[in-house]
């Protein structure tokens, strides 16, 4: 049985330190909590997390896709929805993007559904085209 070498960051920086931590991750995946390898195992997944929320942000799901997704999970039909939508036709036309999701309907699918309100009020191919760091501060006085 091979030895295996044990792989210590204190941050992911490049990509190919991203690679070499999810190559060890996946050695010692089994490891038993407690041990030192286990504990490198948790450090390495932290690292691995911090690494992919800054370089591979995952954005917000769209609205038609939370509501099927919520659907799904909670076996409801198109006809369960009529309380937080309106009419079936209503119904509908919101799920297949023929009809936008009013301020009512997302309140209501907020509220009893569980669905986030910033999923539900997005606006459809909305993207921000700026990252904090063009934006100039000076144009904000304090």
């Amino acid at each position: 049985m091979g030895e295996t070498m044990s792989l210590k960051l204190k941050s992911i920086r490049t990509e190919e330190e991203y690679e070499a931590a999810l190559a060890r991750i996946d050695e010692i995946f089994h490891a038993e909590v407690g041990t030192p390898e286990g504990e490198e195992l948790d450090e390495l997944v932290d690292l691995v997390e911090s690494y992919e929320d800054k370089h591979y942000p995952i954005g917000l799901p769209d609205p038609i896709s939370a509501i099927e997704f919520r659907m799904d999970q909670a076996n409801l039909s198109q006809k369960d929805l009529i309380p937080y939508i309106g009419s079936s036709a209503k119904v509908s036309e919101v799920l297949s993007g023929k009809r936008d999701i009013t301020m009512a309907m997302a309140r209501a699918l907020h509220e009893h559904l569980g669905i986030p309100a910033d999923v539900l009020l997005q606006r459809p191919g909305a993207k921000i085209d700026f990252t904090a760091d063009e934006i100039d501060p000076r144009r904000f006085p304090l």
